[in-house]
């Protein structure tokens, strides 16, 4: 061998092979323009995808509530509201999880002295705040009151009268004056939580930037410290600072004046800039902590949906050239020049797509963020967010697109010139590699195994095992696609031929001359129905068995329900005494906060629960008691747990659980009953009593009514209102299920994030499925043009299409739903003890969407 062979091509050489490759790519993106159209509408829509995602993630990182009742001042005060739960497993080192409390934790009243009383403050106020309905000429309206005192901490200014100076005086702010059409000296009657009370309407007031949608009326401070119920503590305490004092300054004096409080006090922040709105809203961080595992997790199948859509169409896009690269290569193009022109051929079409891709995440995002914000949680968009999004998108596309087609054409442009020659004109195989196969049998064993792990488990590991199924299937499907298509066509292949005639006859055979095209058709099919059928019934999983499970514990045949706030003291006192009820239980919703080991790590979990009285659980309230006694559900210290959590737990009737109520504080209680239906009314039952000092709000939301035996319930019905009359916005009708749940039917937050989940994701799979075939489609125009030559018609290319256009749905529609089955069921069986639920009408919509992408794909391109 020559020295020169040795060092390998000369710079000449080097540059011919460019000049070659540059050659090849421009003459292939000229012959086949249409296939790449197909590939860059997919690219640049996945681009958009991930773009978006990241741009809503980016938003949620930074998102804190707004200042709102608090921007007019300096700091705020406020008591820690996170608590934290340290553990270390076996052989690492400390693991701590933090995680928000679900109600306020308030300040001993000594806080207002101790602030004012810091260098550099100017002033120091004590805001509680106490929900109110109030009733004018014009209507009724909530509101919130406040003193007048915190009015300064907007700030509100007097535009009409002058502040309350008795306890029978109030101002109003522009908007409730507006709703219940008063002016100053009118009259306007307050409800909190006692016997509606009339007031004398002392003065109007208007409020800043920080005046909140919320209507607000201000009483006096001792009126108000009256009607909170708390007058030991307060919510938060406002700072203004004096003439010339910073911020920081202000926030370091203020941290001094805690530095020595008493051990065992509640912890102390102080709040100043952006941070002042969580004194506030003190649960919006919370709920940006649980939005954010769930965008996430969204955002990284949207990751794994983008790159399995950009391999199969660029994986597609190149095998339908296997022809003209192995017939390149028998002509003397080396596997070098072939797959540096597949790249650059790629590589113009990933940067094409990547800008405007890249620009279409920007909007994109711009619309998933506006349908998460809320008034509590507004999400900004900081000036760098929408180009970071862009380039993130753009750069997963770039990055993807040009080793995945150049992996593709590598079986093509690997074989010696006399083997291409015989592979230019051979049929396609018939079974994919050996690799492959492996792969796809490996995945497919992993999904399974990960759904009857999940079987096995419960809560978010039941769904993070659930989810991991459902990742592996649909990645096993497109690796074993072209196996799946040879199943596909045994079952269906029959019916075709003896339904289609000579177009069903040619239809079945094309399918299966080409099972490795056949296969790359069903896949972005089964990936639409998987994840759609997925992401809709595992919500309408739950609330199907939570509204199954609170419906079989209802035993009571009226409710009475009151202002969003809840139901004032004496309401449920003149319930209780109204002719005709038998029993009666009022329903006070709060939250238990539970730290516990999950697989050997810290985990905090949060969960809604509802506080009842004993003695009037007897005829409307039955969650199924498996072991222990519901009569003893008394006091401030006993409990009763769900089966399985207490099964988890470890415990039984006579046993201690450890929970910290909403406020933080820790309880050990002494577990007297075991339930079933804990999907329904949830995993913990406790005595009204022990939750009612602990709530932000500590009203009853509804009272569930057992009648009297003999009484009729429109008789009862009809004596509670005439006992209830004296409080307005106080409604007695028929109990139902939703009275009793502990989680409400899906909200506005839970419908954003199935448009989110379903729609969006859902759209992008769907576009994929019409963008494959058509590459498909477009790639077939050498066959059309042979069927065409020796005979056959257009109707007969037009039915055959449709033949196999139905073909490919049913199959990639029977997969599709055995893919998600699986998860499914296993997540189905874990947490709601049932099968999995789809309501039959969404499932036909998904048919029916699937029908119309599959269609278009197919005949769109045929037809054009």
């Amino acid at each position: 061998m020559s020295g020169r062979e040795k060092e390998g091509p000369s710079t000449e050489v080097r540059a011919g092979m460019r000049r070659a490759s540059a050659f090849l790519a421009r003459r292939s993106w000229e012959d086949g323009r249409r296939s790449w159209a197909s590939v860059w509408a997919a690219t640049a829509a996945a681009a958009a995808l991930v773009g978006a995602f990241a741009l809503v993630v980016g938003s949620l990182l930074v998102a804190r509530p707004p200042a709102g009742r608090y921007a007019g001042t300096d700091a705020v005060v406020v008591a820690e509201q996170r608590v934290t739960y340290t553990v270390k497993p076996w052989g690492s080192e400390p693991k701590t999880e933090t995680a928000y409390l679900p109600e306020r934790v308030r300040l001993e009243r000594s806080a207002v002295a101790r602030a004012a009383a810091a260098p550099g403050v100017g002033r120091a106020v004590a805001d509680d705040t106490v929900p109110v309905t109030a009733d004018g000429a014009r209507g009724t309206a909530p509101a919130l009151g406040r003193s007048w005192a915190a009015a300064a901490l907007t700030p509100y200014r007097l535009t009409a009268g002058h502040p309350p100076r008795s306890e029978n005086e109030v101002v109003l702010d522009g908007a409730l004056a507006a709703a219940t059409g008063s002016r100053a000296g009118d009259r306007v009657t307050l409800q909190a939580d006692g016997t509606p009370r009339t007031y004398t309407v002392s003065g109007i007031a208007r409020g800043g930037s920080g005046e909140t949608s919320l209507a607000t009326v201000f009483l006096t401070e001792r009126r108000l410290t009256a009607l909170a119920g708390h007058p030991g503590t307060v919510d938060a305490v406002g700072v203004l600072a004096r003439p010339g004092v910073s911020a920081d300054a202000l926030r370091a004096s203020l941290e001094r004046a805690w530095s020595g409080q008493v051990s065992g006090a509640p912890a102390v922040r102080v709040l100043t800039g952006a941070e002042r709105g969580q004194a506030g809203q003190p649960d919006a961080l919370a709920a940006r902590d649980e939005l954010l595992p769930l965008i996430g997790s969204i955002a990284g199948t949207v990751l794994m949906v983008a790159l399995l859509v950009i391999a199969t169409t660029l994986a597609q896009a190149v095998h339908q050239r296997s022809g003209e690269l192995a017939l390149l290569r028998a002509v003397g193009a080396t596997p070098r020049q072939l797959r540096s022109a597949v790249g650059r051929e790629v590589g113009r079409v990933a940067v094409a797509a990547a800008v405007t891709g890249g620009l279409g995440a920007v909007p994109l995002g711009l619309l998933l963020r506006s349908l998460l914000a809320t008034e509590a949680l507004p999400l900004p968009v900081p000036w760098w967010l929408p180009p970071v999004a862009a380039v993130v998108g753009g750069a997963v596309v770039a990055l993807a697109a040009r080793p995945v087609a150049q992996l593709a054409a590598r079986s093509g442009t690997a074989l010696r010139p006399a083997a291409a020659l015989g592979a230019a004109g051979a049929p396609e195989p018939g079974e994919p590699g050996k690799v492959r196969t492996a792969a796809g049998a490996v995945l497919a064993v992993s999904g399974l195994s990960a759904a009857g792990a999940a079987t096995a488990q419960g809560g978010q590991a039941a769904a993070v095992a659930a989810s991991g199924a459902a990742t592996s299937l649909v990645i096993a499907v497109a690796l074993l696609g072209p196996w799946i298509a040879r199943g596909a066509l045994r079952v269906l292949g029959t019916p075709v031929r003896w339904a289609g005639g000579a177009p069903g006859f040619l239809a079945a055979r094309s399918a299966a001359a080409h099972h490795r095209r056949l296969g790359a058709a069903i896949t972005p099919i089964v990936l639409a129905v998987a994840f759609v059928c997925v992401q809709l019934a595992a919500g309408a999983t739950l609330e199907r068995g939570a509204g199954r499970q609170a419906a079989a514990a209802l035993r009571a045949d009226l409710v009475v329900t009151g202002p969003a706030s809840g139901l004032p003291a004496g309401a449920v006192r003149a319930v209780r005494g109204a002719p005709g009820v038998a029993s009666a239980t009022g329903v006070l919703r709060s939250a238990v906060v539970l730290a516990h080991r999950e697989l050997g790590d810290p985990k905090i979990d949060r969960f809604p629960v509802l506080g009842v009285s004993a003695d009037g659980l007897d005829g409307t309230l039955d969650p199924q008691v498996t072991a222990g006694d519901l009569a003893h559900l008394t006091g401030r210290g006993t409990v009763a747990v769900g089966a399985d959590r207490a099964g988890d737990l470890g415990v039984g009737p006579g046993d201690t659980v450890r929970l910290r109520l909403g406020d933080g504080t820790p309880v050990r209680l002494r577990v007297v009953a075991l339930y079933e239906r804990a999907l329904g009314v949830g995993e913990f039952l406790l005595p009204r009593e022990a939750l009612a000092g602990h709530a932000d709000v500590p009203r009853d939301r509804s009272v569930l009514v057992r009648t009297a035996d003999g009484t009729s319930a429109t008789a009862t019905a009809a004596a509670l209102r005439r006992a209830l009359a004296p409080y307005s916005g106080v409604t007695v009708r028929p109990a139902t299920a939703d009275d009793l749940r502990i989680a409400p039917p899906t909200s506005a937050g839970g419908d954003a994030m199935t448009v989110v989940g379903v729609g969006v994701i859902g759209g992008f799979a769907l576009f994929a499925v019409v963008s494959t075939l058509s590459l498909i489609t477009v790639g077939r125009r050498a066959e059309f043009r042979l069927l065409r030559t020796v005979g056959a018609g257009r109707g007969q290319l037009r039915r055959m299409l449709v033949l196999e256009t139905g073909l490919v749905t049913v199959a990639g529609l029977v997969v599709g739903t055995l893919v998600a089955a699986v998860p499914l069921t296993a997540f189905a069986v874990s947490a709601a003890g049932s099968a999995p639920y789809l309501p039959p009408l969404e499932y036909g919509l998904i048919a029916l969407a699937v029908t119309v992408a599959a269609g278009a794909g197919t005949l769109g391109p045929r037809r054009g």
